[in-house]
């Protein structure tokens, strides 16, 4: 059978409040946040890629009228934002240099003004790369929430999320079938779920076990 041409569409994420499946692994993780009582008024929400941090930023942004910044794109010559302002900052372990004395003044203005400051960041504040030492000790002392690896039911709520995302319905039996084969990681599913949807643009075929079988076979290591 010859190839389909394949095209790399956008993902078109949910990122609701209805969209987020709490389970054990990130209960803790999610009432930290949602329920806002953090000491001097910041946290740090930690963990891997594709765990979930930007949801549940959004859902506690969504609850707060709180504005979200990219670590990365902040301007260091940006106001501060208003007294009692709410605010995410996503992806802190790539903030730039020269944006750190203004992040600095952001967190004392917030701290001063009764504000809220989120932190996203895939490692513990300790080991963000931040050189201005006044901003490392007042980061290094944020509370932290942490996104720990998907149990059996956050993992398979997270591969139906997934495969929704790519606007694919997946068989409960495939679901069934990946949460027992794959790696416990949000990583792993993310990696399983875009191979599983370029195999079936390309190869013409359903969502399937059979077509799991055959795709996981040829990307999974070799035994030693």
């Amino acid at each position: 059978m010859p190839h389909q041409l394949s095209f790399d569409l956008p993902v078109q994420v949910a990122l609701g409040e209805g969209d987020f499946f709490v389970a054990p692994a990130n209960a803790q993780a999610y009432a930290m946040v949602t329920q806002g009582h953090w000491p001097e008024g910041k946290l740090a929400l930690i963990g891997p890629p594709g765990s979930g941090k930007s949801h549940l930023g959004r859902v506690w942004a969504d609850r707060q009228s709180a504005r979200i910044r990219a670590a990365a794109a902040l301007d260091p010559e940006a106001p501060l934002p208003p007294a009692g302002a709410r605010l995410v900052i996503e992806d802190v372990e790539h903030l730039a240099p020269a944006a750190e004395e203004y992040v600095f003044h952001l967190h004392n203005h917030l701290r001063a003004t009764g504000g809220r400051l989120l932190l996203t960041a895939d490692r513990a504040p300790s080991r963000w790369p931040i050189r201005l030492p006044d901003l490392a000790s007042r980061m290094q002392a944020t509370s932290i929430a942490m996104l720990d690896d998907p149990d059996d039911r956050l993992l398979a709520a997270l591969l139906m999320k997934l495969f929704a995302d790519r606007q694919l319905a997946a068989p409960p039996d495939l679901i069934d079938w990946l949460a027992l084969r794959i790696e416990r990681s949000h990583r792993a599913a993310a990696q399983a779920v875009a191979a599983l949807d370029a195999a079936a643009l390309s190869l013409g075929r359903n969502l399937s076990v059979r077509l799991a079988r055959d795709v996981l076979d040829k990307t999974r290591p070799p035994a030693p």
